[in-house]
């Protein structure tokens, strides 16, 4: 794998948000960086596609997935057709358990040097809150904060793609 800088998007497991994930996943592809996604539904599935199939597309599409109650197999509907390298974990936690330390989330955000927040549910925050604690660049491309509950008030937000560019791009010079 070449040494790209890694995005982590993080959103919804259930809505695609198309709106804001096929700007982000098309605008990601022509960027010399790999994406990261949990590797489900919603928000991971539609933003890997929209990054996977833009042509000429820089990077790959990374997937860290959820265990089944700990056996170290993904639940159904993991990973997305979308996930060129799946990453298996041992650990079954997320949504409103996403900062326990048995949940991928940690993995999620520890392995991205970016994390950009689409609109999302208890999940969605619980990685915002992860990558706020551990650091991270974190911008959230959302319609207003009320589409992520309890979102860290640190979180820079963008409401534009453009703004959303301007935020990756000069985290990505630091």
């Amino acid at each position: 794998m070449t040494h790209l800088p890694i995005v982590a998007v993080i959103g919804s497991g259930v809505d695609e948000h198309l709106k804001f994930t096929e700007p982000v996943g098309c605008w990601l592809a022509t960027q010399q960086v790999h994406l990261l996604t949990g590797g489900g539904g919603g928000v991971m599935t539609a933003v890997s596609r929209a990054f996977a199939g833009t042509p000429g597309r820089h990077g790959l599409v990374i997937g860290i997935l959820p265990s089944k109650r700990g056996t170290g197999k993904a639940p159904s509907g993991y990973p997305n057709q979308w996930v060129e390298i799946p990453i298996a974990t041992h650990l079954p936690y997320s949504g409103e358990r996403g900062t326990d330390v048995l949940s991928r989330n940690h993995i999620n955000v520890l392995t991205a040097d970016i994390v950009i927040v689409l609109p999302g549910r208890a999940g969605t925050s619980s990685e915002a809150h992860l990558a706020v604690r551990y650091n991270k660049p974190i911008a959230a491309f959302v319609a207003s904060v009320e589409d992520v509950p309890n979102l860290p008030s640190t979180v820079r937000i963008c409401h534009t793609i453009d703004e959303l560019k301007e935020f990756v791009t000069a985290a990505l010079k630091t």
